[in-house]
């Protein structure tokens, strides 16, 4: 796991290069496995397995007497070494959105004298994270280390936030597992001077009443085209050398170089590659990448099978119904001579919920916890720098609450299509009849709704969750539960009343809070657009194979910026998404795409996690046999394993809401188990955090 760490403190004298506090001559800590980019006053380590390209700091000299102006970049970024200058210059004025421009996926860090400005990407797939310390603020691109720095206990209203709302933010806060870290929300800075912090805003949000400015359709899909060329191309030409500002690494880093990486046993192929699944979105960014000029693939030089070519993955999972079209269709794809198919087989040790007993401690909980195994073996397939779809439909599909935005509009034609679309899928039946009149008041009645009133109603309506499930088994069903300001999740119907009536609260208070309202459907959709890239970060610590990045363009900040412009009535049209990807294809030159191309599968997540599930079962059993969440009274062990039963067993129970439940079962488990902590040093603290347990049994929630 890489990250970066440092903090803003208002001591008055330093020890050594990273001092803890005031006057402490001699006492030093820093992160284990790290490099200082910068020192003190307010030091700045990079922590992990950082590529040299990877790290970039700019410094600009400033006149006698005028504050140091620099600027760590840490990530995939293409922008000149002139234009982190021109930004650096323009970030002395106060100006942060031109520094989250540049094509690529990057955490930016500025310093002006002891102000310091730490910058988050909009979908939320780079968080930044911070907490009071030692009289300033300590802020990482981690929470585990912060908490490991006040040695932190769990919050347990936060787990049983994320397990009750997880695309609710008015639920889930600025908390994390870890009292006492806060995480900065999206789109969002942190900027700390000499002990004080704010958190400020660099994007426009649409209001209630105002729609925020929109493009014409061909204009909007051009703009998303260009974005996502951009954002391929910044990984294919990214430098590969390390910025003579860079300072000089203070000693042995864990981990290995590029070339000990090349040589070891196993290690990706040197290069570049992606996903290739037959869908839309994965083929897309293989086609863009083997289609831009350079090198598509692995680097010259370096002897590889693939040549120049680039190495197209795709997973032959055998367990899933109707999987055979779409590896038919990768296939007809792979036929692009720029193109090297590698198919790996999933076997049962590529199912879900194989290989819980291994697996690395992730910062966080996320349901991608049990399907970890099954993607790094995917994974460990494909080259050093690989490409993922992840984060498409999120961006660029329409989220059922934009129903009440057009309506908001009074542009109610629009309505008819994604409806009708509704009713077929729910195929000849008495009861598809009645479903566009439904959806029609579902999605008038929320438009009328205001936040407030939607909020208190949430909360009402939370704490029967666990014996008032909605049903969810066809997409109408689907769409009509998420035109609502707030819904549970899938793992709500499984947690105890006392955990769910601690969420209700939470929401009753955010109510009354005084916010910024946004549009309902522009709401719900940012929120599930956070919610996919904070799992999809955890994804990549869990199924991380060491000296590969994982690379998803569909996350970056000019994509996002792009696919926000495209206009509601295009976005809600039933295959809006493959149609914008087709126009993205045609105008890098790609117009021959096969048969079926990006029309919805017929194969489904739930047969394999069904399987997997099944497969896993008496490890499953074992594991909620004494859970710690039990102990820490959010769900009761007994009915959990029933559930798992009786899912294995074919009833028809949300899958999503169980892997939620164990992973973050399985989560707990290894972080109270683990040695050590993320500090060394004569002052490093004295214990991991959570070092004593959980909580003690049964214990009551803290409101």
């Amino acid at each position: 796991m890489r990250w970066l760490v440092g903090w803003s403190s208002i001591a008055a004298s330093f020890g050594t290069a990273g001092a803890v506090g005031p006057s402490d001559e001699g006492r030093t800590m820093h992160p284990v496995g790290s490099q200082l980019l910068w020192g003190d006053p307010d030091p700045l380590w990079a922590v992990g397995d950082w590529r040299p390209d990877e790290i970039r700091i700019t410094t600009v000299e400033t006149t006698e007497g005028a504050p140091t102006a620099r600027m760590a970049v840490l990530g995939c970024c293409s922008a000149t070494d002139e234009q982190l200058r021109s930004g650096l210059l323009a970030a002395r004025g106060g100006a942060l959105r031109h520094l989250t421009s540049w094509p690529g996926s990057y955490t930016t860090v500025v310093q002006i004298g002891r102000r310091i400005t730490v910058i988050g990407d909009l979908a939320g797939a780079r968080p930044v994270f911070y907490t009071p310390w030692a009289g300033g603020t300590a802020y990482a691109t981690a929470a585990l280390p912060l908490a490991d720095l006040i040695e932190a206990q769990l919050d347990i209203g936060h787990l049983a936030a994320l397990l009750a709302c997880p695309e609710t933010p008015e639920a889930l806060r600025d908390g994390t597992p870890y009292a006492g870290v806060k995480r900065i929300p999206p789109g969002h800075a942190l900027i700390l001077r000499e002990g004080s912090r704010e958190i400020t805003g660099y994007e426009a949000v649409a209001s209630l009443a105002v729609a925020a400015p929109q493009l014409d359709p061909v204009s909007a899909v051009d703009g998303v085209r260009d974005a996502l060329v951009e954002a391929v191309r910044a990984r294919l030409l990214a430098p590969r050398h390390a910025p003579e500002t860079l300072p000089p690494d203070p000693g042995p880093v864990p981990g290995m170089g590029p070339a000990e990486r090349r040589a070891a046993r196993g290690a990706p192929v040197p290069g570049i590659g992606a996903d290739l699944s037959g869908g839309s979105a994965s083929a897309t960014l293989a086609l863009l990448a083997a289609g831009l000029p350079g090198l598509p693939g692995t680097l010259l030089g370096h002897g590889t099978e693939a040549g120049e070519r680039l190495l197209a993955v795709t997973l032959n999972d055998l367990t899933a119904h109707g999987h055979e079209d779409e590896l038919e269709r990768a296939r007809v794809i792979a036929a692009n001579p720029r193109l090297h198919h590698v198919v790996v087989a999933a076997g049962e040790e590529a199912l879900p919920y194989a290989g819980l007993g291994g697996g690395p401690l992730t910062d966080e909980p996320a349901p991608s916890l049990v399907v970890a195994e099954r993607h790094r073996r995917r994974l460990a397939s494909g080259s050093a720098d690989h490409f993922v779809g992840g984060g498409a439909r999120q961006v660029l599909d329409a989220h059922p609450a934009r129903l009440a935005d057009l309506l908001m509009d009074r542009r109610r034609r629009h309505l008819l299509r994604p409806v009708a679309a509704l009713a077929k899928a729910e195929g000849p039946s008495a009861h598809s009849l009645f479903v566009p009149l439904t959806v029609y008041r579902a999605a008038r009645r929320l438009s009328r709704t205001s936040y407030r009133t939607g909020l208190e109603a949430a909360a009402d309506r939370l704490p029967d969750a666990n014996r008032n499930s909605p049903d969810l088994d066809t997409p109408a069903d689907a769409s009509l539960a998420a035109l609502a300001w707030s819904r549970p999740g899938p793992a709500a119907r499984w947690l105890t009343g006392e955990a769910l009536a601690e969420v209700s609260v939470r929401l009753q208070e955010a109510a009354i809070r005084p916010v910024s309202v946004q549009r309902p459907g522009e709401a719900r959709a940012r929120a599930a657009l956070a919610r996919y890239a904070a799992d999809h970060r955890i994804l990549e610590q869990a199924a991380e194979n060491r000296s590969q990045r994982l690379h998803a363009p569909y996350l970056d900040n000019q994509v996002v910026r792009a696919a926000r412009a495209l206009p509601e009535s295009l976005r809600v049209q039933p295959g809006a998404r493959a149609a914008i990807l087709r126009r993205v294809l045609a105008g890098a030159g790609v117009h021959e795409l096969p048969p079926g191309w990006g029309t919805p599968s017929l194969a489904t997540s739930n047969a394999t996690a069904r399987t997997g599930l099944r497969a896993a079962l008496p490890e499953l059993i074992a594991l909620f046999d004494a859970p710690l969440l039990a102990d820490a009274g959010l769900v009761e062990a007994r009915v959990v394993r029933k559930a798992l039963r009786a899912a294995s067993e074919g009833e028809p129970l949300p899958l999503d809401g169980l892997a939620h439940l164990a992973s973050t079962e399985l989560w707990l488990r290894r972080l109270v188990s683990r040695r050590g902590t993320c500090w060394t040093g004569t002052a490093a603290p004295r214990q991991r955090a959570v070092a004593g347990g959980v909580v003690p049994a049964r214990r009551t929630l803290q409101r």
